[in-house]
């Protein structure tokens, strides 16, 4: 599994959710339930991770609409 997005913003994460189910493509959030030990305040980044498999895919999904600037740099190639 591979990093895609790292965010607070809880409508950017169901966006890119979104995208990701339409486009079929496996992913996991991370840190989601974090809220119970930060009391609900967001400050804990909660990341996106999908297969190694489906990162190029799932890159290019997110750059098409317009959320390029939003992934973590891609360490492996």
């Amino acid at each position: 599994m591979r990093e895609l997005v790292r965010t607070n913003d809880v409508v950017l994460l169901s966006v890119i959710g979104a995208l990701l189910d339409g486009a079929e493509i496996g992913h996991l959030v991370l840190d989601q339930n974090m809220s119970v030990i930060e009391g609900s305040v967001g400050v804990i980044p909660r990341r996106v991770l999908v297969r190694d498999d489906d990162v190029r895919a799932a890159r290019q999904i997110l750059t098409d609409a317009g959320l390029g600037h939003e992934l973590r740099p891609d360490l492996e190639h």
